[in-house]
């Protein structure tokens, strides 16, 4: 596993990430929040709200869709991260950029890693966030946890990543995520 952040930001600038043009889909980015405590590095994840009309209690990194305002493609993870749990854009260090995804709901996302001090003080959007979530790499970076499978989605086959942490599942478009962001760190191996 890498061991500081600058080795990082080196690391995920290796690849070249995939841009996926929009066209006529929804426009939206993700924070994939880094940090170091306890000797190790963490991911912050967030649990939506249970009364939200989509993905309701589902695990995901936080982000959103674009507003007009947004300068670009991280200031809308950054300006999203600062409505659901407080994280200023100011104290945030983008170390890179994952491929574009694009959902089973048309939205076109663009993930960025982003690094920030621990501890932190947040300020949860309880409209928004359920939870606020904190999980060391070397527990998502275990074998025993991840899995793929291929689900018949609207009639297409998917092939979904899912790290079964047993307290919670990560799945879906964040699941895929996190195994790009695993990788590109060098901390899963190809399965």
């Amino acid at each position: 596993m890498i061991s500081n952040a600058d080795l990082i930001q080196e690391n995920l600038g290796r690849f070249t990430h995939r841009e996926l043009t929009a066209s006529g889909r929804n426009r939206a980015s993700v924070l994939v929040p880094l940090f170091f405590k306890k000797e190790e590095w963490h991911l912050l994840f967030t649990r939506r709200a249970d009364h939200l009309p989509h993905h309701r209690g589902e695990i995901c990194f936080p982000g959103g869709e674009r507003d007009p305002a947004d300068t670009d493609r991280a200031a809308t993870a950054l300006r999203e991260t600062e409505e659901e749990i407080g994280l200023r854009p100011a104290d945030v260090r983008i170390l890179g950029r994952l491929d574009d995804f694009v959902t089973r709901f048309h939205f076109h996302v663009v993930p960025f890693v982003g690094l920030f001090h621990y501890p932190y003080p947040f300020r949860v959007n309880r409209n928004e966030v359920a939870e606020v979530m904190e999980i060391p790499l070397r527990v998502l970076a275990e074998p025993a946890v991840f899995r793929r499978e291929e689900h018949l989605v609207e009639g297409r086959l998917l092939d979904l990543c899912f790290f079964d942490l047993g307290h919670c599942l990560i799945w879906g478009l964040t699941g895929a995520i996190l195994r790009q962001f695993l990788d590109r760190l060098g901390s899963l191996s190809r399965q």
